[in-house]
């Protein structure tokens, strides 16, 4: 099988890519959302990251990859207890996927007859420590995305049919990407995301060229390429693991909490899951630059991203979320 695309070796698109970097450093930032022309990278960047992160352990042949034998549900048969390293997880879920598909199928007529809990896992338990990406995320079924973002947030598939209940751990980035002229999300979904950024294929020259010649160099002579560009995605994973490491222990001072809370009310953001994202991923970047505390820096670097999408629409405003969140970031934070 080819190997993905390395990470290092994507051309522009910073803001994707610092933001993917944040939810490998700390997942509990509530994954990513990315909108914008299709051929810009979206689904190589997701693939290139996880082939850059370190291989994950499990129990072998368990169905929600198991990082502990006495983890592996009672439901799963697995040929042995023994442990392998594999690959992060990365698992597309299509848009016409139903239901069942997505979190499993409970077999009642064998469970009634056999006693047992005859469980087919669906989309989520192979997903589960790893990414779940989906193309298209505006167009999939509404009742999808709110079972998605319900287990995304929880860390726990639960399945009941009849009576009969399975769970089953399910802990993974939601990654999902679009095309804002082909509809948008709803606003209540778009809030569940982490983090948003928008990404526009290249208008410099110089820059789709350079995307060009790393394409076809990648496409005529993978080892080669994946060889050229092995030490800079090991400098990158070396960093990310450093910095998940360091962000747990992290201070935030009560002066950067001010600075999250100030700015969600000057920007009109519901709730406070804006806050609290915000000042996630300012940590996670602290951590990445391996800083000592996050500091305001931090808190308007990432702001753009934590907040766009939390935005109260203002039929006054022409601005785009992305100006009207800089426009307040500078006037709140200086």
């Amino acid at each position: 099988m080819t190997q993905p695309f390395p990470f290092s070796a994507i051309v522009g698109q910073d803001e994707m890519k610092r933001a993917m970097v944040l939810t490998a450093i700390d997942p509990a930032i509530g994954g990513v959302l990315v909108f914008g022309d299709r051929g810009t990278g979206k689904s190589t960047a997701v693939r290139a990251l996880a082939a850059l992160l370190p291989e994950i352990e499990q129990v072998e042949g368990c169905p929600v990859n198991s990082a502990r034998p006495e983890d592996v549900p009672d439901w799963a048969e697995v040929p042995s207890r023994r442990m392998v390293r594999r690959p992060t997880p990365v698992v597309d879920l299509p848009l016409g996927a139903t239901e069942d598909r997505v979190v499993g199928a409970l077999d009642i007529e064998r469970a009634l007859a056999h006693g047992a809990k005859a469980f087919e896992p669906g989309l989520l338990a192979r997903a589960n420590r790893g990414y779940l990406y989906i193309d298209e995320v505006n167009l999939l079924e509404d009742h999808i995305v709110d079972l998605l973002l319900d287990v995304a947030q929880s860390g726990e598939n639960v399945v009941e049919r009849e009576g009969l209940s399975i769970r089953h751990p399910a802990r993974f980035v939601l990654v999902g990407s679009g095309n804002p002229e082909e509809g948008e999300l709803r606003p209540q979904l778009l809030d569940r995301f982490g983090l948003s950024v928008e990404v526009a294929s290249p208008t410099d020259i110089d820059q789709r060229i350079e995307v060009i010649r790393r394409r076809d160099a990648y496409e005529h002579d993978t080892e080669a390429f994946l060889k050229k560009w092995r030490t800079q995605d090991t400098k990158l994973r070396k960093k990310i693991l450093a910095a998940r490491d360091r962000v747990r222990g992290l201070p935030a001072p009560d002066s950067v909490l001010r600075d999250c809370a100030e700015l969600c009310i000057a920007l009109g953001s519901d709730g406070l899951r804006g806050e609290l994202t915000l000042l996630k991923s300012a940590r996670a970047l602290a951590a990445y630059e391996g800083a000592e505390s996050v500091g305001r820096a931090h808190v308007k670097s990432v702001a753009a991203s934590a907040l766009r999408h939390r935005l109260r629409r203002d039929p006054l405003d022409e601005a785009g979320s992305t100006t009207r969140v800089a426009r307040i970031v500078e006037e709140v934070l200086g």
